[in-house]
């Protein structure tokens, strides 16, 4: 909006369209071209998805089902929605460490919106390098954004014990080490720690609590108002089976935030 709080700013994707030259003329083709009518995407805001789900990455291995959520809210407001990929970032394969490609990845994203004609972006991924850098690229091409994280993991038993991830797996290594688990019932512990896709998990034992850095990344995200959480869902939406609700709500904000 302009400062008067009341005359809203032209649409960013305008400045690609809305040319009498054949870059603008071809630019309208392309779309067409891909299946889309002239009054599916003309005047309408275009909200791009950016998606981070690889399979390469534990933590971001389901946001593929989370951006039809979305795309499908963004239609429902009004706008037009376009699936965009970026790279992806998890600890558990990426050698030698996620942490040297978290700015990469955030330049990625960055010139990934800023190059594109969109108006808004909604943010698709989860894990603790994958997230800032989603947040950085965003904030620095300077359109309005909001994050949708894929959530957490279930949480894992064993044995009678509730398990949080990385720092169990680290507690139980310990333990092969010392000789009070066998090599067989290590093995049988690999096999039930990670119950599903998702970023790492908090497990509440007693009077410990075990978690790794992905949570609290997620948690911070929601107290600076950057993810969209209790006010799309109940619990907000950090349930896996309430991940949908909380994507397709992110997609009706993102569409009708924005000026026709």
């Amino acid at each position: 909006m302009h400062p008067d709080q009341t005359t809203p700013f032209p649409l960013r994707s305008r400045e690609w369209f809305d040319t009498p030259e054949l870059y603008g003329w071809t630019r309208l083709a392309a779309l067409q071209g891909q299946g889309f009518t002239r009054d599916a995407f003309e005047g309408k805001p275009v909200i791009g998805i950016c998606n981070s789900w690889s399979e390469l990455t534990h933590c971001n291995a389901h946001p593929r089902t989370l951006a039809d959520a979305v795309r499908r809210g963004v239609w429902q407001a009004g706008g037009f929605p376009l699936e965009f990929p970026v790279m992806s970032l998890g600890e558990f394969l990426m050698r030698p460490t996620t942490m040297l490609f978290r700015n990469l990845m955030s330049m990625d994203v960055e010139e990934s919106i800023r190059a594109n004609p969109l108006d808004g972006v909604v943010l698709l991924g989860g894990c603790d390098k994958t997230v800032p850098a989603l947040l950085m690229g965003a904030a620095s091409a300077n359109v309005p954004a909001i994050l949708v994280t894929g959530g957490p993991q279930l949480t894992a038993h064993w044995r009678g014990e509730q398990l949080g991830s990385c720092t169990d797996c680290r507690r139980y290594q310990m333990e092969l080490k010392a000789g009070r688990i066998t090599t067989a019932e290590w093995q049988e512990l690999q096999s039930e720690i990670v119950r599903s896709p998702g970023h790492s998990m908090i497990c509440c034992g007693g009077s410990t609590i075990r978690l790794s850095t992905c949570s609290p990344m997620m948690c911070s995200c929601c107290v600076i108002a950057v993810r969209w959480a209790a006010r799309a869902c109940p619990n907000g939406g950090c349930c896996p089976s309430l991940r949908g609700c909380s994507a397709r709500a992110c997609g009706i904000w993102s569409g009708s935030a924005m000026p026709a």
